[in-house]
């Protein structure tokens, strides 16, 4: 159909109007990734509508698999002039009922395996109902032993029938003979013993102050010297398998005066050994003796300085001549300088003690004091009494022990040379007032010693020695000895209210 009134030129003929062209096709790029994955294959170019094969080209003929070998094919094949069946029905039957003339395969369709013309939805059972019960009906059941067949072997064999007779006759008469033994070790068990016979068990576990008593014990002696018709009782510990023991140095100042004296150490099975002074130390009360015995017990020494004020500590000895005595109580204090007379006119005893208040009484000088684990801690020395120390009177729950590790380091050294030497500040002094704790005054300082030579003088406080705050005369001594012979201490002192610190390189006792 033509455009009505069509635009016209000035001579009257129809204008034709100039076409637009086309636009341009917009091709974006092809990801090459992509196209590998959904392009054409390769030899491919036009539609998918040639079959491509690897290993040929587009449109050739496509080479199908050689046949079956003729060992196979007569192996699995299907027999000359069988009957093809088949097991699927044809496309065309529609669903159709079977015919007569059909496979038996599918000729019921009641088949109990599969009903091929069925829909997909719920069917009905495999087997009809009662089909199974038919099954069990038809099938014949087996007769049934009579009391007579199994007694008199009708049906079981007279020798079966007596193996099982012996076998129930065995298995009665081992259980008679458990039963018998059992009730023969029952009364051997509970024995004939009334209950006022009976013993309470005791518990003694591990740690216990009875488990550390019985190991602590047999390395602690009880020392008796004999002089004439005097005599005195202590305590000693072994601290060496070849016999050596610790021991305070009052408990054999007699031997020591005396040499007719006799030494007699008793252990706690009863055995008596005689034993001889070894070396003494009577500025600290101690002393090592040496044993006639081979090898002892011999008590681990702990650490005194992992000691703290509230700790269980034991005491083992021969209080007033009680021998294996065992108490027990408490670290009471620390670091307590302690001061005492010497013996028959030897120099004063001093040293740096371990407070306790575990019963010590006269008779526990030289013995164990143990901590929590049996390890030695200190050797007992003094008590504290009414009547003061060291004095007449009982325990008032103080006592004093040497640390057992200066107890050590002194013992070694008498064993090896017989005599000990303290580092000394050559100077004689006093505590400023009684009860009190602010220093230890210079009574007279020795001429040319190590105290004039650093500028000590009379009249002069010291209240520090080292790191060790001086507090009274006792401690000044205590705190010197703890340094070596020759060394050069920093000593703090007070002089007319000014303090001073000067360097003392300290002498030797």
């Amino acid at each position: 159909m033509s455009e009505p009134n069509p635009p016209q030129d000035s001579a009257g003929a129809p204008r034709t109007e100039p076409r637009l062209a086309p636009r341009p096709l917009d091709r974006p790029a092809v990801d090459p990734a992509q196209a590998g994955a959904f392009g054409r294959p390769q030899g491919v170019e036009g539609a998918f509508d040639k079959l491509y094969t690897p290993g040929t080209r587009n449109g050739d003929k496509i080479v199908s698999a050689p046949p079956a070998p003729e060992s196979l094919a007569e192996a699995f094949g299907r027999p000359p002039g069988a009957e093809d069946v088949r097991l699927q029905r044809p496309a065309e039957d529609n669903g159709r009922r079977p015919a007569e003339h059909e496979s038996p395969l599918w000729s019921r369709m009641t088949d109990p395996w599969r009903d091929p013309g069925s829909a997909a939805v719920l069917s009905r059972p495999a087997l009809e109902p009662g089909a199974e019960d038919d099954e069990d009906a038809d099938r014949p059941r087996s007769a049934q032993l009579s009391l007579p067949e199994l007694l008199f072997g009708r049906r079981v064999k007279p020798v079966a029938l007596g193996l099982l007779g012996v076998v129930c006759l065995l298995i009665g008469a081992i259980g008679g003979l458990v039963g018998w033994w059992l009730g023969g070790a029952g009364d051997s068990l509970t024995g004939s013993a009334t209950i006022a016979e009976a013993e309470a068990g005791k518990e003694r576990a591990p740690g216990s102050i009875s488990d550390i008593a019985q190991r602590v014990a047999p390395a602690v002696v009880s020392i008796e010297v004999k002089s004439g018709q005097s005599g005195s009782v202590g305590s000693g510990v072994m601290i060496d398998p070849q016999g050596y023991a610790i021991t305070n140095n009052h408990v054999i100042s007699l031997a020591t005066s005396d040499p007719e004296a006799k030494i007699t150490a008793v252990f706690t099975d009863g055995t008596r050994t005689e034993a001889r002074v070894v070396g003494t130390d009577p500025k600290t009360d101690l002393a090592v003796i040496k044993v006639a015995v081979s090898n002892p017990t011999v008590l681990q020494v702990g650490d005194p300085s992992n000691l703290e004020p509230g700790d269980s500590v034991i005491a083992v000895g021969s209080p007033l001549g009680l021998e294996n005595t065992v108490t027990s109580g408490i670290v009471s204090a620390l670091h307590r300088p302690v001061t005492a007379a010497g013996e028959n006119g030897e120099p004063p005893v001093t040293y740096d003690a371990i407070q306790t208040d575990a019963p010590i009484n006269r008779g526990n000088s030289g013995g164990a004091l143990v901590d929590s684990t049996g390890a030695l801690v200190g050797i007992n020395s003094s008590i504290r009494t009414d009547g003061g120390e060291s004095g007449s009177g009982g325990s008032i729950g103080i006592g004093f022990a040497i640390p057992a590790d200066d107890a050590m380091k002194i013992a070694r050294t008498l064993i090896s040379s017989g005599q000990v030497k303290h580092a000394d500040i050559g100077v004689n002094a006093a505590s400023v007032a009684a009860e009190t704790s602010e220093g230890a005054q210079v009574l007279n300082v020795a001429d040319g010693g190590p105290a004039a030579r650093a500028g000590v003088t009379e009249g002069d406080v010291i209240t520090r020695v080292g790191d060790r705050l001086v507090r009274n005369a006792a401690e000044l001594t205590v705190a010197v000895r703890q340094h070596e012979v020759g060394e050069t201490v920093p000593v703090q002192l007070v002089r007319q209210g000014r303090t001073l610190m000067v360097d003392v390189t300290l002498g030797s006792d």
